[in-house]
């Protein structure tokens, strides 16, 4: 199964907005977000919640992706977020999310016995290339336990 068939899987928000996996790779995850009318805000373009979402998504995908072998013994956990809206956001929308530390690093924070946390860098940006907004989502492995 793919990070993007189990994101889909497990996650409804996924399945709801239609969000749709571009690219999955330990180091970046590329989403899209069709033109949806019903998701629209007051000028027509992707609701901010909707590109908060797709944002957010883009940056779990990454993050799975690099630590999915980690499961066994720790959850990922969103810690906190912050977007910057830049320019108006019309039709489709892709996130680009990148991991913003070496993978291993973060591992070897676990292996000492901490919960380590680490940034997700997003990037949206429109059809025409613009960029529409940009985010960083800090993330935790949790340790089970």
């Amino acid at each position: 199964m793919s990070i993007g068939e189990m994101l889909a899987a497990t996650v409804p928000m996924v399945r709801t907005l239609n969000l749709e996996f571009l690219e999955t790779t330990p180091e970046k995850a590329v989403m899209t977000l069709p033109d949806q009318s019903e998701y629209h805000n007051h000028v027509g373009g992707p609701h901010a919640g909707v590109m908060f979402t797709l944002g957010e998504s883009a940056s779990g995908a990454v993050v799975l992706a690099a630590f999915g072998d980690q499961l066994a013994r720790a959850v990922p956990l969103a810690v906190r977020a912050e977007i910057a809206y830049r320019k108006l956001a019309m039709g489709p929308v892709t996130a680009t999310a990148t991991l913003g530390r070496p993978a291993a690093d973060v591992v070897a924070e676990l292996d000492a016995g901490e919960r380590p946390e680490f940034p997700v860098s997003v990037t949206i940006q429109r059809g025409d290339g613009a960029v529409t907004g940009e985010m960083t989502v800090v993330w935790t492995l949790r340790p089970n336990g």
